[in-house]
């Protein structure tokens, strides 16, 4: 059964190119197109979409209100559109605040180099999401931001089993609750999270945790295009108790600050001070991932990697897993989101096939469990 789209935007011609792009995926079908917030609304309890495409900006009701509406009355999985300037990077992060699961840049040359890898990525991104329910977002006064909860969807079709896309393995570590995790009383000295799809309200969510006295760096890479990351560390750092900055070239790692690697560079750790310099640069144009998960992982375990804990969270495709692997092989733990609370189940899943996890813990528990296993206060 094919996988049936809902296109918002106010303007005919993107509305018209997203749904060619759509119906080209034989598994995929646009059932209709709305070009507002208010129609949005409407036409979702109508025609109960699979996945609605959204944009930010609209006359009448604007992608971030109607979001909060789907969301608060009949949840279903959304893909927001904005474009890669600083307010549609604070725009787009309030949507995924209200709910929406995934975003892309509106413009297709900003997705990809490439028109033909553009299009596969708007389709793949469609059918990760649409794999999931989501649960009626949290009151938008709470002190966590809404999160749109994700479980199995059955009877969608599945994701298309490619080298970005892992198989899934027939088994795997079950998720264990943070209370069931016991510290074990490593001494570490660095905290990495690698993350992408869903990873803003994930990370957002972890990093709430942790007090403002927490004692070590923490080493954030977020797939994220590079108008975004400036955006994205600014409010982490306004909503969390520790601080948080968009790394730069030449920063020396203080304890109790979290360093975000901006987009479309590679953020790698060198020697330098107590904890390490980082050393911010463009990278291979080639590699897929600006930041990579891969690329600091494997900086990291060359320095410090039996002195540091790497979480893996929720995202598409397998980036991090050879870094975890790098990691766990000087001695590192590596953690990863269990398959239940991601919003797409790829990079955590690697990790976890690999057999390099000790841990596949949910959202809502990896924040306590860091806290448990890497604070002493």
């Amino acid at each position: 059964m094919a996988i049936k789209v809902l296109v918002v935007d106010d303007s005919s011609f993107f509305r018209r190119r997203v749904s060619e792009i759509v119906n080209q995926d034989p598994s995929l079908t646009v059932i209709g197109t709305a070009n507002n917030g208010v129609e949005a609304i409407k036409m979702a309890k109508e025609l109960q979409p699979d996945v609605i495409t959204m944009d930010v900006e609209m006359p009448v009701m604007d992608g971030i209100t109607a979001v909060r509406q789907i969301m608060s009355t009949q949840p279903m999985p959304i893909l927001m559109f904005s474009s890669l300037t600083h307010d549609g990077a604070r725009a787009t992060l309030d949507a995924l605040e209200a709910g929406a699961l995934d975003f892309l840049p509106k413009r297709f040359e900003d997705i990809a180099t490439n028109k033909d890898d553009a299009v596969l990525l708007l389709q793949q991104r469609i059918k990760a999401i649409s794999r999931r329910r989501v649960t009626r977002t949290m009151p938008a006064h709470s002190a966590v931001p809404a999160v749109a909860r994700p479980v199995e969807r059955p009877n969608v079709s599945s994701e298309p089993r490619n080298a970005q896309m892992p198989v899934k393995a027939p088994s795997r570590e079950p998720a264990v609750r943070s209370s069931t995790v016991r510290a074990s009383g490593k001494q570490y000295r660095l905290l990495l999270i690698g993350t992408s799809t869903g990873g803003p309200v994930a990370l957002q969510q972890v990093l709430s945790c942790l007090p403002a006295d927490y004692p070590h760096p923490i080493l954030l890479i977020q797939h994220m295009p590079a108008a975004f990351t400036p955006a994205f560390a600014s409010r982490l750092n306004g909503l969390c108790k520790i601080e948080v900055k968009e790394a730069e070239n030449g920063d020396v790692l203080r304890p109790g600050c979290a360093y975000l690697a901006p987009g479309g560079m590679q953020m790698l750790l060198e020697r330098g001070g107590t904890c390490g310099r980082l050393k911010v640069m463009p990278g291979p144009s080639e590699l897929n991932y600006k930041p990579s998960v891969d690329i600091t992982f494997a900086s990291v375990a060359k320095l410090f990697g039996r002195d540091c804990l790497a979480v893996v969270l929720t995202g598409m495709g397998a980036d991090g897993r050879d870094g975890s692997r790098l990691i766990k092989e000087a001695g590192g733990e590596i953690w990863a989101q269990d398959e239940a609370s991601c919003v797409v189940y790829g990079m955590p899943q690697a990790v976890t096939s690999a057999g390099l996890s000790s841990h596949s813990l949910s959202l809502n528990d990896m924040g306590p469990a860091i806290l448990k296993e890497t604070y002493r206060g």
